[in-house]
């Protein structure tokens, strides 16, 4: 095990990665067939690994890799038993990438002791790469974050994100709606996105006061995670508990929102 991590060459295969793929933004055919778009998505996959594993393998020999599936409830609920691997969502918003409009970024996390120890994600579009390390902080561009606490709630954005995970509870997608009535009830301002470590990086920062989700989600979950902890947000489930790995839903606030205005269904 590594004990000491080189930051910058994590950081830098990473914008790497992203980089290739800005500089194809765009160019591809939008698929009209769910093969060509399986397929594509495929391609991304693969691409992206690839310059991952060329940037990362020599200067981190020993760390394996975990191909994540994100179709993969049971693979989700509980981290590999061993002592380190990385975990890459090759790309977070790889729809909205096939479909030309933005919102799409490179997610990469070092899990450390079943715990996430080091996590960057790239926001290739707006050359912002925000990363953390259990215990050091987070930051974005180099520069320390930290979440704008605000006392009104007519001023609050709250963003509502859901994944592609069949659930086995027929009423999921009435919750879901029940959820986002909720949300409207209580903030100013409900928003969705699409990347999901991203905008848990935004509420880092304070561009986002509120991330709400149901349903597991855990891999898309993790890089953004461990940047909103270290940055000072709050990371529980939707029941107003400390968030824990195979939890099957995730809440993330600035410091006192979340338990102040909960519940919110």
């Amino acid at each position: 095990m590594n004990q000491q991590i080189n930051t910058q060459s994590i950081l830098d295969a990473v914008r790497k990665a992203g980089d290739l793929f800005l500089q194809d933004y765009k160019l591809n055919s939008i698929p009209t067939t769910k093969n060509e778009f399986f397929r594509q998505l495929e391609a991304i996959d693969e691409r992206c690994m690839s310059v991952l594993k060329t940037g990362l393998n020599d200067k981190f020999p020993d760390i394996p890799w975990n191909t994540i599936n994100e179709f993969d409830n049971n693979g989700q609920k509980r981290p590999l038993q061993l002592p380190e691997y990385w975990i890459c969502d090759a790309m977070d918003g790889a729809i909205q990438y096939l479909q030309h409009i933005p919102g799409w970024t490179i997610n990469l996390a070092m899990i450390r002791n079943e715990e996430v120890y080091f996590s960057v994600i790239y926001d290739p579009l707006s050359n912002e790469i925000f990363w953390a390390q259990k215990g050091s902080g987070a930051f974005m561009n180099g520069r320390h974050i930290s979440p704008v606490v605000k006392s009104d709630a007519e001023i609050m954005v709250a963003a509502f994100e859901y994944g592609h995970q069949e659930s086995a509870d027929r009423g999921f997608n009435q919750q879901q709606g029940a959820a986002v009535t909720g949300l409207l009830n209580q903030f100013g301002v409900v928003r969705n996105y699409g990347p999901h470590g991203l905008q848990l990086a935004y509420v880092g920062c304070g561009r986002i006061d509120v991330f709400y989700q149901l349903g597991l989600d855990t891999f898309n979950w993790l890089a953004g995670i461990l940047i909103a902890s270290e940055a000072g947000a709050e990371i529980l489930n939707t029941k107003g508990d400390v968030w824990k790995w195979g939890d099957e839903s995730l809440l993330v606030s600035a410091p006192g929102v979340a338990k102040r205005l909960f519940p919110v269904n």
